[in-house]
């Protein structure tokens, strides 16, 4: 059984006595959920800078991301939020000088958002310290690794995606 210390070891990603750095669920959960707090506070400082709520950074960051132009129902989708309420957060985005919305030229019903060209100067700014953060880290592992961690990072989102509530 383990130890409070042995789990106080493995919540750091510290190596136990028998050298390896444990690999179980709890040590994952411990971490991911560390990083999601680190990435969550900075977020919120972003939003509350700028007058925003934390889900508008989300969205932001979902049609920063987009491999397509974002729709305001993929929006609503991707956060699952009411079509109301993607609307105030559109519309905020969009007052603050964050996103613009393009009409389609062959069909004028469909809507894209794209993410402000102007305003990429200040998110970069803000977020600046975690993209050092992230060089900082990247800089402790190999090519081969890194491209490990991307693989796992893309099969968590991959597991993620679509679910609404974990355990249902």
């Amino acid at each position: 059984m383990a130890t409070a210390n042995d789990r106080e070891q493995r919540a750091r990603g510290q190596r136990s006595p028998a050298g390896a750095v444990p690999t179980d669920l709890h040590a994952f959960a411990v971490q991911l959920r560390r990083m999601n707090g680190g990435i969550n506070r900075l977020m919120q400082g972003f939003a509350g800078a700028h007058g925003l709520h934390p889900t508008d950074v989300q969205a932001l960051a979902a049609i920063l991301d987009a491999d397509e132009p974002m729709t305001p129902k993929r929006l609503r989708e991707h956060l699952g939020l009411t079509s109301g309420a993607v609307t105030a957060c559109v519309d905020r985005l969009e007052r603050a000088g964050h996103i613009r919305r393009v009409r389609e030229s062959a069909d004028r019903r469909v809507v894209h958002l794209y993410y402000a060209a102007d305003a990429r100067p200040t998110a970069r700014t803000y977020f600046r310290p975690l993209a050092e953060a992230t060089e900082a880290a990247r800089a402790h592992f190999t090519d081969d690794e890194l491209a490990l961690v991307l693989r796992f990072l893309a099969a968590m989102n991959e597991e993620l995606a679509g679910t609404t509530t974990l355990g249902e």
